[in-house]
């Protein structure tokens, strides 16, 4: 069975760093391009890191860039996202998402596997 499972959310506060995970299972990550999404309260979900399959083009909003971070570890078929410096404004739930095409990408359409999501609260 295809899956992944997101880890590391909660409650932080502002400039806390946190660190998500995101094993998968019944497929192999490393043939994939990975991602992380994240959906705010009453916003729509948005794209804000992906890898490619062979890990040479990485891609993130402007916004998050210099304070995010994706990273991947094959060997234990499981990727991550480093999240430093938080603001109230990073609360959102994350998601994780893998792409059979290999490519980076931060839309949504480019994914075919998704985790069910974390809370990641940032409040002072």
């Amino acid at each position: 069975q295809v899956q992944l499972v997101e880890s590391g959310g909660g409650s932080v506060q502002p400039g806390d760093s946190l660190r998500l995970s995101c094993a998968a299972s019944g497929f192999a990550l490393d043939n994939f391009a990975i991602g992380w999404f994240r959906q705010a309260p009453g916003k729509e979900r948005e794209g804000i890191s992906s890898i490619s399959r062979d890990g040479d083009v990485t891609l993130y909003p402007p916004s998050l860039r210099g304070r995010f971070t994706i990273s991947r570890d094959n060997a234990k078929n499981t990727m991550y996202l480093q999240m430093n410096r938080l603001k109230p404004e990073d609360t959102a739930v994350y998601y994780c998402a893998a792409a059979f095409r290999g490519i980076a990408t931060l839309y949504e359409s480019g994914y075919d596997y998704w985790g069910q999501g974390t809370q990641v609260t940032v409040s002072s």
